[in-house]
Protein backbone atom coordinates (compact mmCIF):
# COMPACT_ATOMS: atom_id res chain seq x y z
CA UNK A 1 0.00 0.00 0.00
CA UNK A 2 1.16 3.44 -0.84
CA UNK A 3 1.19 6.44 1.37
CA UNK A 4 -1.63 8.89 0.64
CA UNK A 5 -0.41 12.23 -0.57
CA UNK A 6 -2.04 15.36 0.78
CA UNK A 7 -4.32 17.15 -1.65
CA UNK A 8 -2.75 20.29 -3.03
CA UNK A 9 -4.44 23.63 -2.72
CA UNK A 10 -4.81 23.92 -6.48
CA UNK A 11 -6.48 20.52 -6.78
CA UNK A 12 -8.81 21.36 -3.91
CA UNK A 13 -9.66 24.72 -5.50
CA UNK A 14 -10.37 23.05 -8.88
CA UNK A 15 -12.62 20.53 -7.16
CA UNK A 16 -14.52 23.29 -5.32
CA UNK A 17 -15.00 25.30 -8.54
CA UNK A 18 -16.25 22.22 -10.40
CA UNK A 19 -18.70 21.50 -7.58
CA UNK A 20 -20.01 25.08 -7.66
CA UNK A 21 -20.41 24.88 -11.48
CA UNK A 22 -22.47 21.69 -11.17
CA UNK A 23 -24.69 23.21 -8.47
CA UNK A 24 -25.25 26.36 -10.55
CA UNK A 25 -26.27 24.26 -13.58
CA UNK A 26 -28.77 22.30 -11.50
CA UNK A 27 -30.22 25.49 -10.00
CA UNK A 28 -30.62 27.12 -13.44
CA UNK A 29 -33.06 24.51 -14.71
CA UNK A 30 -36.69 25.65 -14.56
CA UNK A 31 -38.93 23.68 -12.20
CA UNK A 32 -41.13 21.08 -13.88
CA UNK A 33 -44.59 22.35 -14.80
CA UNK A 34 -47.45 20.75 -12.92
CA UNK A 35 -49.84 18.68 -14.99
CA UNK A 36 -53.00 20.73 -15.62
CA UNK A 37 -56.49 19.51 -14.89
CA UNK A 38 -58.68 19.10 -17.99
CA UNK A 39 -62.46 19.22 -17.66
CA UNK A 40 -64.43 17.21 -20.21
CA UNK A 41 -68.22 17.61 -20.14
CA UNK A 42 -70.82 15.32 -21.66
CA UNK A 43 -74.23 16.89 -21.13
CA UNK A 44 -77.86 16.59 -22.11
CA UNK A 45 -79.04 18.79 -23.71
CA UNK A 46 -76.11 19.61 -25.98
CA UNK A 47 -77.00 23.31 -25.66
CA UNK A 48 -75.75 23.23 -22.04
CA UNK A 49 -73.27 25.96 -21.14
CA UNK A 50 -70.64 25.42 -18.46
CA UNK A 51 -69.31 27.93 -15.94
CA UNK A 52 -66.31 27.26 -13.68
CA UNK A 53 -66.06 29.46 -10.57
CA UNK A 54 -68.54 31.84 -12.17
CA UNK A 55 -66.57 32.24 -15.42
CA UNK A 56 -67.82 30.91 -18.77
CA UNK A 57 -65.78 27.77 -19.64
CA UNK A 58 -67.56 26.79 -22.85
CA UNK A 59 -70.47 24.87 -24.25
CA UNK A 60 -70.86 21.21 -23.34
CA UNK A 61 -70.74 20.39 -27.05
CA UNK A 62 -67.24 21.92 -27.33
CA UNK A 63 -66.00 20.66 -23.94
CA UNK A 64 -66.93 17.09 -24.93
CA UNK A 65 -64.42 17.28 -27.78
CA UNK A 66 -61.87 19.75 -26.41
CA UNK A 67 -61.58 19.60 -22.59
CA UNK A 68 -60.85 22.87 -20.78
CA UNK A 69 -57.36 23.04 -19.21
CA UNK A 70 -57.11 24.65 -15.79
CA UNK A 71 -55.23 24.56 -12.52
CA UNK A 72 -56.05 21.46 -10.41
CA UNK A 73 -58.12 22.01 -7.26
CA UNK A 74 -61.65 22.55 -6.02
CA UNK A 75 -63.95 24.08 -8.63
CA UNK A 76 -67.57 25.22 -8.53
CA UNK A 77 -69.23 24.23 -11.80
CA UNK A 78 -72.62 25.46 -13.02
CA UNK A 79 -74.51 23.87 -15.90
CA UNK A 80 -77.23 25.92 -17.66
CA UNK A 81 -79.49 25.46 -20.67
CA UNK A 82 -82.64 27.27 -21.83
CA UNK A 83 -85.78 25.46 -20.62
CA UNK A 84 -83.85 23.43 -18.00
CA UNK A 85 -83.12 23.87 -14.29
CA UNK A 86 -79.50 24.94 -13.70
CA UNK A 87 -77.32 22.55 -11.72
CA UNK A 88 -74.34 23.39 -9.49
CA UNK A 89 -71.55 20.99 -8.59
CA UNK A 90 -68.55 21.30 -6.30
CA UNK A 91 -65.76 19.18 -7.76
CA UNK A 92 -62.14 18.49 -6.89
CA UNK A 93 -60.26 18.38 -10.20
CA UNK A 94 -57.04 16.36 -10.04
CA UNK A 95 -54.25 16.70 -12.61
CA UNK A 96 -55.21 15.01 -15.88
CA UNK A 97 -58.58 14.61 -17.56
CA UNK A 98 -61.85 14.39 -15.64
CA UNK A 99 -65.12 13.66 -17.42
CA UNK A 100 -68.37 14.98 -15.94
CA UNK A 101 -71.65 13.61 -17.29
CA UNK A 102 -74.66 15.84 -16.66
CA UNK A 103 -78.32 15.44 -17.58
CA UNK A 104 -80.30 18.59 -16.78
CA UNK A 105 -83.94 18.37 -15.71
CA UNK A 106 -86.44 20.17 -17.95
CA UNK A 107 -88.60 22.91 -16.47
CA UNK A 108 -92.23 21.71 -16.63
CA UNK A 109 -94.61 23.72 -18.84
Amino acid sequence: MGIAEPIGRRALLRFALALVAVLVCVACQPPPRPTPARLKVVAVPESTTVYVNGEFAGSAKVLAVKPKAMKPGIKYITFKAPGYFPHDVRLRLPPGETTVEMKLRPIPP
